[in-house]
């Protein structure tokens, strides 16, 4: 029987979770609480953990202690493989080998798997859904390029639109705009905008470096930095000059205009 989200208004909640591998501590008592509809942000240096806790949000890895949910679906207590396929994950670095055009990836978000399987079929409203994320993602110009014929940004929202066969109520993102030159990073973060203002009640986590790749519609923020929380909340209450200088041990100034936000060389 298909796994049911359970979902009452919290979508993602961990508890003081901690995760330790060959006795180094990754994550350390990181707690987050997600709502229906809210769009979040992990940021921070490269080895502060964001990648590892999308990893436990994403159902592929286990906490050490504490207590992950998502869903309404406690790690732990739950057919791992039956929990993800409620939840859409993005990773630019999609392991595809074969060049499939745009439209045959997209499919297979329909089956959860990287190729398309042998000798299936899909229905026609899978193929009219297939063709409106496409749509969506700007790339109906663009259907049957092949994967090899692609450019990391039309890479990126493919994916996107992939992840959304599935008409998922959770969309992970690790580093979505990772490789993209300006024009393509643009393109991606106004698809995501579109996305987000077309689907209010789907909820996203986002993973990245820069405060200059997050779209317009981020509301909420965590701060990490050595597997530590250093501040999580409204975005606006956490992407600020202080706390992003500390976060990055670096003196910046950060600054946010056109709904956009961006970390210059400054004093704190």
């Amino acid at each position: 029987m298909p796994l049911s989200p359970v979902v009452d208004g919290v979508v993602l909640n961990a508890d003081k979770i901690e995760l330790v591998r060959s006795g180094r501590t990754l994550l350390d008592r990181v707690s987050m609480t997600v709502l229906t509809g809210e769009h979040w942000a992990l940021i921070g240096p490269n080895g502060a953990g964001k990648s590892t806790l999308l990893g436990i949000l994403g159902a592929y890895t286990h906490p050490t202690r504490g207590t992950a949910e998502i869903l309404g679906h406690r790690l732990g207590r739950v057919n791992v493989h039956d929990l993800r396929t409620l939840i859409g994950q993005v990773n630019p670095r999609h392991p595809l080998e074969s060049a499939r055009t745009v439209r045959e990836i997209v499919l297979t978000g329909a089956t959860g798997t990287i190729e398309l399987v042998p000798r299936w079929t899909p229905s026609d409203a899978e193929l009219s859904r297939a063709d409106e994320l496409i749509a969506l993602m700007g790339l109906t110009p663009r259907a049957e390029a092949r994967w090899p014929n692609l450019s990391q940004g039309e890479r990126g929202r493919a994916l996107i639109a992939r992840a959304l066969m599935p008409n998922p109520p959770l969309l992970l993102l690790d580093e979505p705009a990772t490789g993209l030159d300006l024009a393509a990073r643009e393109r991606l973060l106004a698809a995501i905008d579109v996305l987000r203002e077309n689907r209010p009640d789907l909820t996203t986590v986002l993973v990245t470096h820069h405060l200059e790749e997050l779209p317009t519609s981020t509301s909420h923020a965590m701060l990490l930095r050595d597997g530590a929380v250093l501040a999580s909340g409204p975005a606006d209450e956490v992407l600020t000059t202080e706390l992003v200088s500390a976060c990055f041990d670096h003196p910046v100034a950060v600054t946010r205009a056109n709904g956009r936000w961006a970390a210059t060389a400054g004093g704190r």
